[in-house]
Formats: structure tokens, sequence, C-alpha cells
């Protein structure tokens, strides 16, 4: 296109006609000058023209489409990344008659889990907590609008402040201020939540508490790094070890205890919607250096002490199991606890008798609270098991969890592959080192080469990422999830002590990595993107989701994906999706219909490069459409 335009016959007669202007003496200097000129124009024009339709590799004539299309990556040019609670409801532009604008959905979905339906729920068994699983409404039920925000909303505290309250408006429900008083869980003032750190076990404080544990657990040193809290509550617990550099997975079920998992996120705590019932937890094998309950509810004795098999298969070698509160101790503490003594001593002995099994030994016993270590010498524990008849779990793959029954068997310490236990740096360094299911060749296809290679490009993409949203790295985002976190190289290259990611490994991604992200001191969940997050609404900050859309695209629907982001994400919040130009070329016709503010970015290493970046902001809008006020 520069060719004709410089080479065409009205360029040239142009040229002509003031050449002939020209006086007799000065003619033919300026003539030859002014042919010289075009004549290198053209070439130049000639060759870049060349060079843009030749392409160097897959995408590459889309990528310069889209580059001169109207639709090209400045669609809002000046995005906004900080919180500023401006307006309404927030209208769609849709000067655009084929984008789909999606509605409202009713007030009274605001807090809707579409995997934890509290009414669904009723409709399942009870026995083994299988009410309180995932049980997902089914396609034709599924919602098609916006989830709300409730009317008030406003954006959480920041993190450290966040840990201790959290706004009313936010979560507005006052049952478990009542009924936890005495328990120190929470208290309502004013127009906020206050969290002074207590809990069943430790009303005096969380602090308190984890000093008497890190009297016989070194959490402080770094060895400590990945802990399980089985049944949360509020994940004071898991907020308490924030400051030592311990990263907690809670969860809980949504139950009576209402909005328990909500208010953990509120306060910028990791958490998900949980139960241990009938699945197999959600997690790989040998995945956590710590596992904790705190009056936890759990049945651990009972069905030949299944629960406790499946934290055994969570737990690494060398790993550490808290429980605290009954049936420990019992013979002091049975009349308080109001049990009968024959109760209380046969579930200790069954826990006593599986911990055995399990070579886990039990290091601490004060109070109400009780300490086993998993023996780090699989050689001798697997003899004693053999010789005690224990049952091995024969699947071949210990990591393939999702909507698998939980099992009465016992999960051998490491692959058929690698009889050898691996061991793990302490943290930050083994953020960084190659984690040992790398090291002995455990994911194929991933060597310790591409793996520094992987964190190599993760920390380009975030340099580049910061310099587009500035403040990406300020406190503005605590909560943050990677939808699709690979080796979980996105969350290293992000890594800070305000804020934390959830790591989500698809269930139909190529490769199982998300055991190496936990043996980096990082935690994450395994999930499939066509259900529903176990989470509430508005629970993130951040959304990262980098070949998500390629990778689902002939497997679900885009949209529902979308609509499923937009409602676990906070008003105000960020979304980044890096793709494939002609996937999120689709993906920005959903996006259109929603109340996002996008733009749509080249790569970091330039236009023709196919794979883009779509830098999204969600509106701020609530329930009514009434102004906020920011808590801060």
């Amino acid at each position: 296109m520069f060719t004709s335009l410089f080479c065409s016959p009205m360029f040239l007669l142009f040229q002509g006609l003031m050449a002939n202007k020209l006086t007799a003496g000065d003619s033919r200097t300026r003539s030859s000058v002014s042919i010289f000129i075009v004549a290198g124009l053209c070439c130049f024009f000639y060759l870049l023209g060349a060079w843009q339709r030749s392409g160097f590799g897959k995408g590459d004539s889309i990528a310069v489409e889209m580059t001169k299309s109207n639709a090209a990556c400045n669609v809002i040019p000046n995005l906004n990344f900080e919180t500023h609670h401006g307006g309404g409801a927030g209208m769609i532009d849709d000067s655009n008659s084929n984008v789909k604008a999606f509605e409202p959905c009713d007030a009274k979905y605001t807090d809707y889990t579409p995997c934890q339906d509290q009414a669904r729920a009723m409709k399942f068994p009870r026995e083994n907590m299988n009410y309180r699983e995932r049980h997902c409404v089914p396609e034709e039920e599924k919602l098609h609008c916006l989830i709300p925000a409730p009317n008030g909303y406003v954006t959480p505290f920041r993190w450290p402040k966040s840990r201790d309250y959290v706004p009313y408006a936010n979560a507005p429900y006052k049952s478990l201020t009542v009924e936890k008083a005495i328990q120190n869980w929470i208290q309502y003032e004013g127009n906020v939540f206050r969290f002074p750190g207590g809990g069943t076990q430790f009303p005096q404080g969380a602090d308190k508490y984890i000093d008497q544990l890190a009297s016989v657990i070194p959490i402080d040193n770094g060895t400590v790094r990945t802990a399980l809290d089985t049944g949360c509550g509020v994940a004071s617990w898991g907020a308490y070890l924030w400051k030592r550099k311990v990263i907690a997975m809670s969860f809980a079920p949504r139950d009576s205890h209402e909005a328990q998992v909500q208010f953990a996120l509120e306060r910028g705590v990791p958490a998900v919607i949980g139960v241990l019932g009938t699945i197999k937890m959600p997690y790989p094998a040998r995945a956590f250096d710590m596992a904790h309950c705190s009056r936890c509810l759990i049945p651990w004795g009972s069905n030949d002490g299944m629960y406790m098999k499946e934290v055994d298969r969570v737990l690494r070698p060398g790993g550490f199991w808290v429980l605290s509160g009954p049936p420990i101790n019992w013979k002091t503490n049975f009349k308080a606890w109001q049990r009968p003594r024959e109760e209380l001593e046969e579930e200790q002995r069954k826990i006593e008798e599986t911990a055995k099994l399990l070579c886990w030994k039990k290091i601490s016993e004060k109070a109400e609270t009780a300490i086993w270590q998993k023996r780090l010498d699989s050689d001798t524990c697997r003899a004693e098991q053999e010789n005690s008849g224990v049952e091995f779990c024969k699947a071949s793959d210990p990591d393939d969890v999702w909507y698998k029954k939980m099992e009465g068997c016992v999960t051998p310490y490491s692959s058929e592959k690698s009889e050898e236990v691996p061991n793990v740096k302490p943290f930050p360094e083994r953020l960084y080192a190659v984690p040992p299911r790398i090291e002995n060749g455990l994911i194929p296809g991933v060597s310790a080469e591409s793996y520094r290679e992987d964190n190599k490009q993760w920390k380009k993409h975030v340099s580049y990422y910061k310099r587009i949203n500035s403040i990406l790295d300020s406190g503005r985002y605590r909560n943050i999830m990677d939808m699709n976190a690979g080796l979980g190289s996105f969350a290293a290259a992000l890594e800070s002590p305000k804020l934390w990611v959830m790591n989500v490994v698809p269930t139909i991604a190529e490769k199982s990595t998300l055991g190496a992200v936990y043996e980096r001191g990082m935690i994450g969940i395994y999930h499939d993107w066509c259900e529903g997050f176990s989470t509430y609404p508005r629970t993130y900050d951040l959304i990262h989701a980098n070949g998500l859309f390629s990778l689902y695209k002939d497997k679900c629907n885009l949209e529902d994906i979308l609509l499923e982001m937009d409602r676990i994400l906070r008003p105000e919040g960020t979304v980044i999706i890096r793709d494939e130009v002609d996937v999120l070329n689709k993906v920005q016709k959903i996006v259109a219909g929603l109340r996002w503010n996008f733009k749509l970015s080249d790569h970091e290493d330039g236009p023709l490069v196919p794979e883009k970046v779509l830098f999204a902001v969600k509106q701020y809008w609530v329930t009514g459409g009434n102004n906020s006020t920011d808590s801060e």
C-alpha cells in the first residue's frame, strides 16, 4: 500500500510539475535529488510491504489484519486499573449490533455458587457429607446473566488491614457473630466486621496457638511452606500463618455457618468451598508440608480411617498433621465436651491405629492438641505396612483425582518410576529451584532446561504486564487467580507478601503440573472450567488466563467461562487474557457484552506475533445501581 502511494502516476505528475517551475540552473540538481529520494522511498516501502506479507509464523496474516482493523490494539486506550467507585450500572456500548449484551441476574443470586447451591444440595444423600460436595447445575439450568454485587458493596481493605476488618456490606451476615461470640471468630462493629484472630480451639488468638505449634514444628525456617486447613471456619489460622511465610489452602463447606469461606476471601486469605466427603480432594499427592484440623468435626476414625488416608495422600513425607480438639486428651475433657467417655476413647483408638498404619509418628500431645509426623523413610515404612496387611492403592496416577471416589487404600510414598522420596528445599529457595518431579522426569515433556526457560519467559511477560498496569504489584490486587497455571511461573514472577495466587491446573491440561507448583512452595487446585469454581462471587481481584480459551474452545461454551470469570471477579477487578489472536477475536465479541472496559494489546515482541493480550477492568455496578464508597 505504501508503494502504490509513492509510485502512483499522480505523485509522479506532481513531481514533474514542481520540476518545471525550477530555474534552469537549479533544475538539474534538484531534479536529480528528487528522483533519488522518490526512488529510495519506493524501494523502502516495497520491501516493507513484501516483508509484512511474507509472514514468519502461524497467524501472521491474522495479526497484520488485526493491527490494521478498527478492532486493533487500542479499543479503550486509557484503561484505568485504579478503584474509583465512580458510577452505577455502567452502560454497555451496543453500537455494534452483533454484540450480545448480558443482563443482570435477579438480586437473589448475589451470593450464587453454581456447584454448591444450598437448595440443590438438599436433594443429595447426607451420608458421608455427599450433599455438601460439588453438585453443579445441568447445562439447561445455567445462568446466562451477570451476578450483581450487593447494594453498598465497597472495595475490600488492603492487606494487612483486611486480615482484621471486612466491610459489612460485602458479606452482610451476622449469624457467626452470635454463634461464635465467645470463641472470638468475628465481631460486628458499626459498618465493619472485626476478626480478633480467635478460633474454637484458640479463643485467645491464632498467634499464641501457632507459637505453640512452632515449638514442635519448624514453621519459621522455611521448611514448612504449604499447609492444608480442613474445616477452616473464617481461616484465622491461615491468616496468621501468612506473616511466617507459610501459605495455607483453607476449605470449609457452604453450610449453616453462613459465608465462612466468603469471609476468608474478603480478608485476603486463600480458601475454597469444600468438604471431606466421598470424593478425593482436588490436590496432588505429596503436596502439603502440614495439614491441620482445629475442632473441624471431621470423623477421622470412621470408614476405616478413610479421611486420614486421604490426608496422607496429599501430605509430603516428613510432613506434619495437627489435630486439635476431640478426642485428644479425652480423659480430661470429656465432661466439658459433653460426650461419653467410651465414645471418645474409641474415636482416639481408631485415630492412633490408623496413624500407625500410615507410618505417622506422634511427636507431641499437649492439652487438646496432638501432632504427628509422616515418616520420611519410605523403605522401612513400606515393609511395616506390608507386614500389617495394608491395602495399597492400585491407581497408577495418585494425582488423578477429579470426581474420583475416595478410597480406603494407602497411597504409596512415591511413583513407580522413582522409589526415591524427593525432598524439597526450604522457602524461598524452592521457588526457583528445579522441582523434584521435574528433576526426576515425572512430568513428561518437562525438563530442567524447559522449566528454567518457562520461568524466564514469564518474568518477561509479567514485566510487560507491569508496563501496561503499573499498580500490578502495589497491593491493589491481593487475591489473584491463574486459570491455566502450567508450572506456576506467572505466580512465581509475581511473588510478594502483598498478594497470593491460586494456581489452577485444568483437568484437561496436557501436562499434570500441579504437584510441581506445590514443590515450588505455592498453592493451587485442579478444576474443569466447563463448570463453576468452588468459590463465592466477587472473591478475586485479578484473574489471569493464558491459553485457556484455546484449550477449551472445542470443549464447552466460551461464554460460560467468561460469565464464570465475571462472577468471581470483584467490581473494578482486572482480567488479563493471553491467547492466539483468532481465539481472542471470538473472546472479545463476548467480552463486549459484559460490563467490562477492555483493550487488546500486542504481544510484547511486537504486532507480528500472533499471540495478543486482552486487558479488562470490570465496571462497578450493584443491585439497584447505587454508587459505592471506598472502604479505605
